[in-house]
């Protein structure tokens, strides 16, 4: 059944079915309906009109109950065409500028503080991963020199993000050397992103002098880790747990398992948070239950947003039931996104 098939009426009743139940987490009826909501129906309109509503797949039944909970299918009918954004309140948009007035704090803090503060208002779990930087632009590259074997790369992209790493060499390299080596480096790479480096790099060093060649075959050899996109499981930040556990859904002790492998198992969030960049970077993502495909995820909705630092973006976003109050989460996470994006700007 295509959406716009829907009456007035069907989408007035689905609407209020599913208001209530994020309200109650209860099974909703039709008399919880006509009590509840202002709409002109008798029960008994009400009740044939959500049996259509189930029949189209919209409700569902349960059998130990004579209300309708939504489907996956209601919830996303819900949020693409019913729901109405709420907007964010002053007091909370008062803790959130409040929070960010932060001076000269690293980009890691900034993320962890940005998951306290999104699961703090929402009550879900949040997560933000650190931006990728395999689109990140390179705009200087410097090498230290820490011993005569060893050497510290520090490369600075543009928007702020600096990437360090640590590396051996076989021979013993001259403070000239290095210098001569830097300076190649950044007249040939600067302006160039990490994927492009890694695919290129051989190539553009083919002709080089002999006194560089011994750190520029450091380079050669390792181009793929020292140029690595270090967004990883090791890079997500979680804050919330607790506000998971507190949900109705999930007061079973038998689905404390499952709630302890979507936190501990950072690749699950990985993957559908990376679903989410799929869509326009400045539309919050909105994923329900089934549509997550991973099973351990079909109790869960997760609604997420890109923010970016200069050339590069991260994501930020919410987890929480089926039932979470996405009129307020969607604007949360919007409004979250352009306030740590305008932040790291300015970092």
């Amino acid at each position: 059944m295509r959406q716009e098939e829907l009456s007035d009426r069907e989408k007035l009743i689905l609407r209020s079915i599913i208001q209530q139940f994020i309200l109650t987490a209860s099974p909703v009826g039709s008399r919880n309906i006509t009590k509840k909501y202002d709409i002109g129906f008798s029960p008994a309109t009400v009740r044939n009109i959500m049996s259509d509503l189930e029949e189209f797949g919209f409700i569902d039944h349960p059998h130990t109950s004579a209300g309708r909970i939504p489907t996956d299918k209601g919830y996303r009918f819900y949020v693409d065409s019913l729901m109405e954004i709420q907007k964010i309140k002053n007091s909370e948009k008062g803790i959130i500028n409040k929070e960010f007035k932060i001076e000269q704090i690293e980009t890691d803090e900034i993320l962890r503080l940005t998951t306290a503060i999104l699961s703090n208002i929402t009550k879900q779990l949040a997560c933000v991963t650190y931006p990728r930087l395999d689109s990140g632009i390179m705009s200087k590259l410097q090498i230290v020199s820490l011993s005569s074997s060893r050497i510290l790369i520090v490369i600075s992209i543009k928007g702020g993000l600096v990437k360090t790493i640590t590396m051996e060499i076989n021979s013993v390299i001259e403070p000239a050397q290095i210098e001569s080596v830097q300076s190649l480096l950044n007249e040939r790479l600067c302006g160039l992103t990490f994927r492009e480096i890694r695919s290129s790099f051989s190539e553009r060093f083919r002709d080089v002098e002999e006194g560089q060649r011994p750190v520029i075959r450091l380079f050669v050899d390792s181009v793929d880790k020292i140029f690595k996109d270090i967004n990883s499981k090791d890079n997500v930040y979680l804050t919330g747990a607790s506000n998971i556990i507190k949900q109705p859904e999930f007061e079973d002790p038998e689905k404390f398992p499952g709630i302890v492998e979507l936190i501990e198992n950072k690749d699950i969030i990985i993957h559908i948070l990376d679903k989410g960049t799929d869509s326009a970077s400045d539309q919050v993502f909105i994923s329900i239950g089934s549509e997550n495909q991973d099973r351990k995820l079909e109790e869960y909705s997760f609604v997420s947003k890109e923010y970016t630092i200069g050339s590069t973006s991260g994501t930020l976003g919410i987890i929480g039931p089926k039932r979470m109050e996405y009129s307020k989460v969607v604007a949360i996470v919007d409004y979250m996104a352009k306030m740590l994006s305008e932040i790291l700007k300015n970092d």
